[in-house]
C-alpha cells in the first residue's frame, strides 16, 4: 500500500511540473495577470478541499493536493483576462461538486477541471470563449478590451487558419493559453507517457480517433490541413493528455482505454463538424462518464472471474500434489 501511495504522489508531481511549464509559457505570452489568476484558482481549490474534507470528517493528506493540479488544468483552459471571482467559483465547483460530493479523491468519476469548465460554459459562456490576442499583456487591475474569438472558433466556422506552421507549433494564436502551445504539449505528453503518469491507451485512442476522422472526413478541402488544424485547435491535445487520459477516470486496461479515448474523439469531432462547437472534446469527456464507469465495472468483473479461476486452478494443483486432502465420504447403507 505504501508503494502505491508513493507512486500516486510521484504521478502528481510529474503532472504538476508539466502544468507549471505551460503556466510559465502563458506568463511569457500574457503577463503577470496570469500568475494572479492561477494563484486564485489554486487558493480557492485548496481552501475548499480542506473545508469539504473537514465537513466529511476526513483528514487532509498530501494525496489531497491533487486539487492543485485540477485547479491548474482549469486555469490553463481559461482566458488570461478571465474574471477572478468567477474563476474562484469554478475552482470551488471543481473540488466540492465535481469531486467530493461523489465520494472524493478515491471515487473520481470525471475530471473535476472538465466538469467545472462545462459549468462555466453553461453559466458564463461569453466570458469563457473570448481571449486576448497573443503577446498582449494585461495588468492585474486593467480593464479588459479588444478581446477576440479563438482560432478554434474561426476554424470550426470557416475551415481555415491564417497562421504559419511555426506559429501553430509555438502556440502563437488566440485561444486558451495553456492549450495552444503544441510543441510544449507534445513534450509534456511524451514525458508523462514514458513515466506512465497518464493512460497510454486513452491518449493514443483520442489522438488516433481525431487524426483518422480529420484526415478521412476533412473539415476543409485539403486533408493534411484538416489534420494539422484539427489537432491544433479545440483543446484536442491538451484534453487528450490531462482529461481523457487521466488515470483516475480512464479504464485501467489499455485495450478498453483505447476505445474509450477513440469514442470520445469520434463524438467530439462529429460535434465540431455538425455544430462548430468549440472545445467539444471537454464537453464530451464529461458526457462519457457512464462509458468510463461501464468499462471499469467490466474490468472488475473480469478481474473477479480471473481470480476465481486462478483460485480453482491452485486448489486443483494442491489436491494433485497431496498438499490438500479431500475429506473422506462415508458410505451409508440403505435400509432394507
Amino acid at each position: 500500500m505504501q508503494n502505491k501511495i508513493k507512486s500516486q504522489r510521484f504521478i502528481w508531481i510529474d503532472i504538476m511540473l508539466t502544468l507549471l511549464s505551460l503556466a510559465v509559457m502563458e506568463y511569457f505570452y500574457y503577463g503577470s495577470r496570469t500568475l494572479v489568476l492561477g494563484g486564485i484558482c489554486i487558493a480557492a481549490a485548496l481552501v475548499s478541499e480542506i473545508i469539504s474534507l473537514r465537513l466529511m470528517n476526513r483528514k487532509f493528506t498530501a494525496d489531497d493536493l491533487t486539487c492543485i493540479s485540477d485547479s491548474l488544468i482549469l486555469f490553463l483552459m481559461l482566458p488570461s483576462v478571465f474574471d477572478f471571482k468567477i474563476a474562484a467559483i469554478a475552482s470551488v465547483f471543481a473540488v466540492v461538486v465535481s469531486k467530493n460530493i461523489f465520494g472524493g479523491r478515491k471515487n473520481t468519476i470525471f475530471s473535476p477541471a472538465a466538469a467545472a469548465y462545462v459549468f462555466l460554459l453553461t453559466s458564463w459562456h461569453g466570458n469563457v470563449l473570448m481571449y486576448s490576442p497573443p503577446h498582449v499583456h494585461t495588468g492585474v487591475f486593467d480593464k479588459t478590451e479588444n478581446l477576440v474569438s479563438s482560432a478554434s472558433h474561426i476554424f470550426n466556422i470557416s475551415g481555415r487558419m491564417d497562421y504559419s506552421n511555426f506559429e501553430i507549433l509555438m502556440g502563437n494564436f488566440s485561444g486558451a493559453p495553456g492549450a495552444v502551445s503544441i510543441l510544449l504539449l507534445s513534450v509534456s505528453a511524451a514525458v508523462l507517457l514514458l513515466r506512465r503518469d497518464i493512460s497510454a491507451g486513452a491518449f493514443i485512442g483520442t489522438i488516433a480517433g481525431t487524426a483518422f476522422l480529420a484526415f478521412f472526413v476533412p473539415v476543409c478541402s485539403n486533408q493534411w490541413d484538416s489534420l494539422k488544424y484539427t489537432m491544433s485547435t479545440n483543446m484536442v491535445l491538451f484534453a487528450a493528455i490531462y482529461i481523457v487520459a487521466d488515470r483516475r477516470t480512464a479504464p485501467q486496461r489499455n485495450y478498453y482505454a483505447f476505445f474509450y479515448g477513440f469514442f470520445i474523439a469520434a463524438f467530439s469531432y462529429i460535434l465540431v463538424l455538425t455544430t462548430a462547437k468549440e472545445n467539444a472534446i471537454v464537453i464530451v469527456s464529461v458526457l462519457f462518464t457512464p462509458v468510463a464507469l461501464g468499462f471499469r465495472n467490466l474490468e472488475k468483473r473480469i478481474d473477479s472471474l480471473v481470480k476465481e479461476e486462478k483460485d480453482a486452478e491452485d486448489l486443483w494443483e494442491a489436491i494433485k500434489s497431496g498438499e490438500v486432502q479431500l475429506p473422506e465420504i462415508e458410505e451409508v447403507e440403505a435400509d432394507e
